[in-house]
């Protein structure tokens, strides 16, 4: 039998020099009306629990995430990572972590208000999606990254089974199910919304406000929107593979239409083919080609390499709770402890 949930709303953020803007996140969050829950015996659990996920910031973000949950009455939870390990990472290490009937992840830079999120959370409960993506009128982000969100979007069309038209935004509420089913996964190379397509087809979306960022600057580097989009394009998908198998057929043809050119130029003509030029052209193009095949089946293999290893998706250093949070699980399982029942 599926655990009760322990709350009506959970509250995943992940945090990564984060300390100037999680406290007004953590303080509008917990300013949130979300009821208790009721379970089927009327009894009742939590309203809004809130997992920061501490990414082994290089800032004082753990010492701020601390202190917001020794100061703070709403159900808080801090999971603090023994190292980097990436956003996709440290949102796998608080959906373990949360107790929630729906989940919604978010980011620590205040640009989703904070108000979308009742919003979000009332559109997957009263229309029963297992998940809710959101997405932007107008994203404020620079260029070049909105450029890139709109190509994953576009390559994930084809590799993950997404239906088209939707939005893969970090700004997403899933049900207790799908973060369930979500965490069953223990591969080093976690991507959420692959995973999330795997499980479900019951995905709804919403339109909310995007704000720009106020202050600092974004996370995402160059390298690492490459490594996450690495980590979309061959998780879940042998397509690549495909496309390069076409590629070579394609190429292999022309190989042969060009042989037989110059076969037919030599028999006509007793001057020798010129052509040099155009032959150095077909051979690197030829051998580039071969490069990056044999480069995208490496790069399959390394991370098989590094699967069959069991490196870890993650490693948590310790879980602080407040009051709040720890009464609520002593709770929970203390009802699950009673002769004949069962969690």
């Amino acid at each position: 039998m599926n655990p009760q949930p322990a709350f009506n709303l959970s509250i995943v953020v992940p945090v990564y020099n984060g300390a100037s803007s999680v406290p007004t996140l953590v303080e509008a969050l917990a300013g949130l009306d979300v009821p208790p829950i009721v379970d089927a015996d009327g009894a009742q659990g939590g309203g809004l629990e809130i997992v920061l996920v501490n990414d082994c910031s290089p800032d004082n973000s753990l010492d701020v995430c601390r202190a917001l949950c020794a100061a703070n009455s709403v159900a808080l939870t801090v999971v603090n990572l023994s190292r980097n390990y990436g956003e996709h990472n440290a949102v796998m290490a608080g959906l373990s972590h949360a107790r929630g009937a729906y989940i919604i992840t978010m980011d620590d830079d205040l640009q989703n208000p904070p108000e979308e999120v009742l919003r979000l959370w009332h559109h997957a409960a009263a229309n029963q999606y297992d998940v809710v993506y959101t997405y932007y009128a107008e994203k404020q982000h620079e260029a070049w990254r909105n450029l890139g969100s709109r190509f994953t979007n576009w390559c994930a069309d084809y590799l993950l089974d997404k239906p088209k038209g939707l939005y893969l935004s970090s700004f997403r509420c899933i049900s207790a199910f799908v973060a369930r089913e979500v965490t069953r996964h223990n591969g080093p190379f976690p991507y959420v919304d692959g995973l999330i397509m795997q499980i479900t087809q019951k995905i709804g979306r919403l339109q909310v406000s995007h704000l720009a960022r106020a202050e600092g600057r974004s996370n995402y580097t160059l390298p690492r929107l490459l490594r996450l989009f690495l980590s979309m394009f061959l998780n879940f998908s042998v397509i690549p593979l495909r496309v390069g198998t076409l590629i070579g057929v394609a190429m292999a043809g022309l190989g042969v239409l060009g042989f037989l050119v110059v076969l037919i130029e030599a028999m006509i003509s007793s001057a020798t083919p010129a052509g040099w030029a155009s032959l150095m052209s077909a051979v690197l193009l030829l051998a580039g080609v071969q490069l990056i095949m044999l480069g995208l089946v490496g790069e399959y293999l390394g991370r098989m390499f590094i699967t069959i290893n069991d490196r870890p998706q993650f490693t948590v250093r310790d879980v602080t709770r407040n009051e709040k949070a720890s009464v609520r699980d002593v709770t929970r399982n203390a009802k699950a402890e009673q002769p004949g029942s069962q969690a």
